[in-house]
């Protein structure tokens, strides 16, 4: 089983990441946990390139380099795990591209679906799960104000509240048009109940 997490930065997901993780190896699961862009040597390398670089990046570009570590963490990862039985959950995944790309920045929607199916052979999650939470308080959540230098901020933090209202109004526009199994999380309710919404969702289709 392929589980992804998405949401603008700040919607809380990486606590629930953690918390399915746990349940599911407490009932004998073998669980692989990443991260995008990361979870290999070479995407890990690509997403420092992303977040710390202090040139300004065309969209094109960020969306190609963020593709690219898309497929090496498919290929050399996420494939081999499942093939192997595991369980993969990994927070952020193609949707992350949509929204954060297409909404956000304001290319072509129809593009990067059609680059993300190439970057990753087709392969998608049975299950998504998109946190939903107000700008404002995802900012406040992760520590940093888009707009001012109080905190450090990384160069996608750094891209404006306006882009991020585009990336949140975006995974909404991705879960209303997908046929996929995709579930919004209300991210401002309380944490057990968040957790017990997403364990509910993932027994059923285990």
């Amino acid at each position: 089983m392929f589980i992804t997490f998405e949401g603008i930065d700040g919607s809380g997901k990486s606590t629930q990441i953690q918390l399915l993780k746990d349940m599911l190896e407490k009932r004998n699961h073998v669980v692989t946990l990443l991260r995008e862009p990361g979870g290999n040597i070479l995407s890990e390398q690509i997403r420092q390139l992303l977040l710390d670089s202090k040139e300004q990046v065309d969209p094109r570009c960020e969306l190609l380099l963020f593709t690219a570590a898309r497929a090496q963490l498919v290929s050399s990862v996420i494939r081999p795990a499942l093939e192997a039985g595991y369980i993969v959950i990994c927070d952020r995944y193609i949707d992350s591209s949509v929204a954060y790309q297409g909404y956000g920045r304001g290319l072509s929607i129809e593009s990067i679906e059609s680059i993300n199916d190439f970057a990753t052979a087709g392969l998608v999650p049975d299950i998504t799960f998109i946190f939903d939470l107000s700008v404002d308080d995802a900012a406040k959540r992760a520590g940093f104000r888009s707009n001012d230098n109080q905190t450090k901020a990384d160069r996608m933090e750094r891209s404006g509240d306006a882009f991020f209202e585009r990336t949140k109004q975006g995974y909404l526009e991705i879960a209303k048009k997908s046929d996929r199994n995709i579930f919004i999380i209300n991210a401002n309710d309380a944490m057990n109940d968040i957790r017990e919404q997403v364990e509910s969702i993932v027994e059923r289709y285990l």
